[in-house]
């Protein structure tokens, strides 16, 4: 076991480099860069972003020549060529890529990831800052989701073909095909006082004087706040687990050894979770990481849109609109370093389920 677990720990060293390498080779090739954007600020006469990088105090003091000679950047026309290198330092576009993409690596070997290009906060603290709604709606979609469809999917696979299976199956098909959008916004014009009912609160994670609350009205203010966006999110996510776990079981319960136990007389409690439940769960924890981390980081932009909640998936797409290279690259080395993990963990839970697995003799 341990040595399974070190050759999967370094595996991930290889991994991580070769996401990082892909994606950054792809940058270079996008259109419309930090500095680009930088440009186009100051091209456009926006005083407070020019005075970050001429240092004076008002915008026009710039000294910006009218139908001067640019440096080959889209909008650099009209700007002095010193302003534009100073840019170029400023944003490190000053040295050769492969030099850039060797210190960007060794600085996320240490978690040191540098500051955002376009905020005034340093990378770490931005995630750290936006994590809490992250944590809110993806932790509580995935515990629900697993908490209900695992049991419902058991329920279906012994009542297969009943009215109970037809009913239900027709609910999940139908909530995982309505987008989760659609169904947010449906929540808040019924029940957020969009034109009907104004029974929940369409901002924020909590109340304005949340500090100050009893404890007991903390968490309800909480879970007040959370209920909608998480109902939106969720109904789509019970339809691929639920059908998985139903399926896994029925597949199970058709082989020789579940024949065999029930001619031993065990009860069909017993042959369901003393027997099935460990083998049919296997494609169910298989495919845990991916919707872990789908529901943790990427699933939520239009969710936190909709109902104004400041997350990761806001932020990872205004940084990528923006070119804000240090919060992408940041956020893809640590969710791709949470990704590895978790399948790393889910391959563990194999053993923990079926000891029978032998981890030293597999090939990673």
């Amino acid at each position: 076991m341990g040595a399974y677990i070190l050759r999967r720990l370094l595996l991930m060293i290889p991994t991580l480099f070769g996401i990082m390498a892909v994606s950054f080779v792809i940058t270079q090739f996008a259109p419309g860069g930090p500095v680009e954007q930088a440009l186009a600020n100051l091209s456009g006469q926006n005083s407070s972003f020019m005075d970050r990088f001429t240092g004076s105090g008002q915008g026009d003091a710039a000294g910006i020549p009218q139908g001067g000679q640019g440096s080959g950047y889209r909008g650099s026309q009209g700007l002095p060529p010193e302003l534009v290198e100073r840019i170029e330092k400023q944003f490190g576009f000053d040295k050769p890529p492969l030099e850039r993409f060797v210190t960007m690596i060794g600085n996320y070997l240490r978690f040191d990831f540098g500051r955002s290009y376009f905020r005034d906060i340093s990378v770490i603290d931005l995630i750290l800052e936006k994590m809490p709604v992250s944590i809110s709606l993806g932790l509580w979609m995935t515990l629900i989701a697993y908490g209900v469809s695992i049991p419902l999917g058991i329920r279906k696979a012994v009542r297969d073909g009943s009215r109970f299976d037809v009913w239900s199956s027709t609910i999940v098909i139908i909530g995982y095909a309505i987008p989760g959008f659609l169904i947010g916004i449906l929540l808040v014009v019924l029940f957020a006082g969009g034109s009907f009912l104004q029974i929940f609160p369409l901002r924020g994670l909590t109340s304005p004087g949340w500090e100050s609350f009893p404890w007991w009205q903390q968490i309800l203010d909480y879970l007040w706040h959370l209920t909608l966006p998480i109902i939106a999110m969720g109904l789509g996510a019970f339809a691929t687990t639920t059908l998985l776990t139903k399926n896994s079981f029925i597949d199970e319960i058709g082989k020789q050894y579940v024949t065999t136990a029930r001619a031993k007389g065990l009860t069909e409690r017993q042959v369901l979770y003393g027997h099935v439940f460990r083998n049919a769960m296997m494609l169910v924890i298989a495919s845990f990481p991916v919707a872990f981390v789908g529901a943790f980081f990427g699933g939520s932009l239009l969710i936190e849109t909709i109902f104004s909640l400041d997350g990761l998936g806001l932020l990872g797409f205004q940084s990528v609109a923006q070119r804000d290279y240090p919060v992408v690259f940041a956020t893809l080395y640590i969710f791709s370093l949470i990704g590895l993990v978790l399948s790393l963990l889910s391959d563990l839970a194999y053993m923990w389920i079926d000891p029978r697995l032998d981890f030293e003799s597999r090939a990673v």
